[in-house]
């Protein structure tokens, strides 16, 4: 296969082979690492990676706490999400007001900014002090608004017509959504959810503001002994990117598979 095959995809073609793929992936990998190493070059810098070995387990430690709070997080916020969304549906007002409100404060707002207000005011005022469990609550509020959403979008995607034949035949609303709304919804808002859960990772990052030491916060206190920012933080993006990529491609994958036709 000559060049011109490789950078090219075939117009019969809806998808590039395997030697293409690895071709490309390859020259773009080495131009952004030609970028990179030219930008150290012109800066007349040399990397000291002997200092990121040094407090390797520094790195690791922080790497698995990343991986614990996104998983108790993913799991409390999807129980946040799932009972906002329905009570968003729900015919009783004041539920339905409080879900509406809920999702237009913490969507409308940095989370940044909730961060320190539950950290100092709401946790304060609670007496709560474990930093890792108000970490994992605070991360799950914000994730639960946005889950919340994904699920409302995909319970209204359903077709109105199953839901009138459902009721002529008799179901009751929880028949309704247990044979024939949740397990499409199910299907429908798998690779949203999978984009979500990057999202989240990536905002455990921020967590390092209330000393939680995930990833982030490990790194900045390597760096604040080492004074090696550049070593550091290229290794913190390349530690992120292992989390969040093979899930990128997962969502990908189930988009592809769970593709339904408007």
């Amino acid at each position: 296969m000559n060049l011109p095959n490789l950078l090219w995809k075939n117009e019969e073609s809806h998808h590039p082979t395997r030697v293409q793929q690895a071709f490309n992936i390859a020259l773009v990998s080495a131009f952004m690492l030609g970028v990179l190493l030219w930008a150290f070059y012109s800066l007349d810098y040399t990397l000291r990676l002997d200092t990121v070995y040094l407090y390797r387990a520094k790195f690791i430690d922080g790497f698995l706490m990343t991986i614990i709070i996104a998983f108790f997080s993913l799991i409390l916020s999807l129980i946040i999400g799932s009972f906002l969304a329905f009570a968003g549906k729900s015919r009783f007002l004041p539920l339905h007001y409080f879900s509406k409100a809920y999702v237009e404060i913490i969507r409308g707002t940095p989370l940044l900014v909730q961060i320190y207000v539950f950290f100092y005011i709401i946790a304060t005022a609670m007496h709560l002090s474990n930093r890792y469990v108000l970490g994992v609550i605070i991360l799950s509020v914000f994730s639960g608004a946005y889950i919340c959403e994904i699920i409302r979008a995909g319970i209204e995607s359903i077709e109105a017509s199953q839901i009138e034949t459902a009721r002529s035949l008799g179901f009751t609303s929880y028949q309704r959504y247990r044979y024939i709304i949740i397990p499409q919804v199910f299907k429908r808002i798998l690779p949203p959810l999978a984009g979500q859960l990057v999202s989240l990772i990536k905002d455990s990052s921020l967590l390092s503001v209330i000393a939680v030491s995930e990833l982030t916060k490990n790194v900045q206190e390597v760096d604040s002994f080492t004074f090696a920012t550049f070593e550091n933080y290229i290794v913190l993006a390349l530690l992120y990117m292992i989390l969040t990529v093979p899930i990128s491609y997962a969502s990908k994958v189930l988009e592809r598979k769970f593709n339904y036709e408007a």
